[in-house]
């Protein structure tokens, strides 16, 4: 046992002092650009950040459109990246065809994306989509509603690193 000058017990401070440091470099890690790549879809030339120790799987291609869908070891997550035709629709327009639910629960709409997320089945579903001439570049994000805090911020940067040719 090792004991301090006071004569208590050090033990328990070097436990601590340990801890903190392997959550402090667990964290310094996974902000490091390495653990995100950036995806491109041939296709169109969209682009996004996607978090590597996350997604740890590729999915295939999405059901319409280019791009590739990504998921977690344990599929409780997935990431979809697609380019689709929006058919000369505006944001709202094309939204609209898509029959979306009325529980959203967001809902952001401007004239260059739009931006939409709820829970169902006790999962998160988040979709944005970027408007690019008669292309929609679109991520689509699912995982589970007890998660939320943890998710907020690889979905936050995931959004604001989707970009366009």
């Amino acid at each position: 046992m090792i004991r301090n000058e006071n004569g208590r017990r050090a033990i328990c401070g070097l436990f601590s002092s340990c801890a903190l440091a392997l959550t402090l470099s667990c964290a310094a890690a996974a902000a490091q650009p390495e653990n995100w790549r950036r995806y491109v879809v041939p296709e169109s030339g969209a682009s996004v950040d996607i978090p590597l120790g996350i997604f740890t799987e590729e999915g295939g291609k999405p059901e319409s459109g280019a791009g590739g869908r990504f998921l977690t070891s344990d599929h409780r997550a997935n990431l979809t990246v697609q380019s689709v035709s929006n058919e000369g629709l505006s944001p709202a327009r094309f939204l609209a065809t898509k029959h979306p639910p009325s529980s959203i629960v967001y809902k952001r709409i401007t004239d260059r994306f739009f931006v939409v997320s709820s829970v169902r089945d006790d999962r998160i579903w988040y979709n944005r989509c970027n408007f690019a001439g008669r292309t929609a570049n679109c991520v689509l994000i699912n995982y589970p509603a007890a998660e939320k805090r943890q998710w907020d911020g690889i979905v936050t940067r995931i959004s604001n690193t989707l970009a366009s040719r």
